[in-house]
């Protein structure tokens, strides 16, 4: 029977926490050294700030680390430490309000086509009249004025790539809940960017 890559990866980190609380240190570098990137990503969307996002990396692995013992591998070891990673970029956010814009360079992938390319269809092709960057940051400022809850589910689902199901355990939600997030965030996206855009694609900079 074959096992897909994201399999092989849960195994191995199943493997790899068993002989972390062993007290195998390099056991714990290397999962530090595969998910770092992802986890870093995760909090800057959320954080909305590059300083912050470091802060909130390093108190998620030393609080995984000193907290192996909880992780009983009901769920992928990654699901576990994303929740650590949201809850940690929540408090971080709740101790400041500085309104930055959310980073965003990739296009968004939905499970259902991607996400720019729909905008943009409905806009009539935005990126014929604007650059890339104001396209983004148009992007951007709209997931920024997302209600928190939404804004969460939408980064963890259509942003780092996490399943419905796995965004539902990280957060500690249903499956419906998550799905119902989901669906107002998608929306109240697509209404915002219209109005950004403009009915016909013209770029209303009062909105940015």
């Amino acid at each position: 029977m074959m096992v897909d890559s994201a399999q092989t990866v849960a195994f191995d980190d199943l493997a790899l926490v068993a002989q972390a609380k062993q007290g195998d240190r390099s056991a714990f570098t290397e999962l530090v050294n595969r998910h770092a990137r992802k986890i870093f990503r995760l909090a800057r969307h959320i954080t909305k700030n590059d300083q912050d996002a470091e802060d909130v990396l390093q108190e998620t692995f030393l609080k995984a680390y000193s907290r192996l013992d909880q992780f009983h591998g009901d769920s992928k070891f990654y699901t576990w430490l994303v929740r650590i990673g949201v809850n940690e970029s929540l408090m971080k956010i709740r101790r400041r309000k500085d309104g930055k814009f959310v980073a965003l360079d990739q296009e968004l992938e939905t499970g259902e086509g991607t996400f720019v390319k729909e905008l943009r269809a409905d806009a009539e092709n935005p990126e014929e009249h604007y650059s890339r960057e104001e396209i983004h940051q148009a992007l951007s400022g709209a997931i920024d004025s997302l209600a928190e809850a939404y804004k969460t589910v939408f980064v963890l689902r259509d942003v780092d790539g996490l399943s419905t199901e796995e965004t539902a355990e990280a957060l500690e939600l249903s499956v419906p809940a998550v799905k119902s997030r989901l669906l107002r965030a998608r929306l109240q996206l697509r209404d915002k960017l219209k109005r950004v855009w403009g009915g016909n694609g013209h770029y209303a900079q009062n909105h940015v």
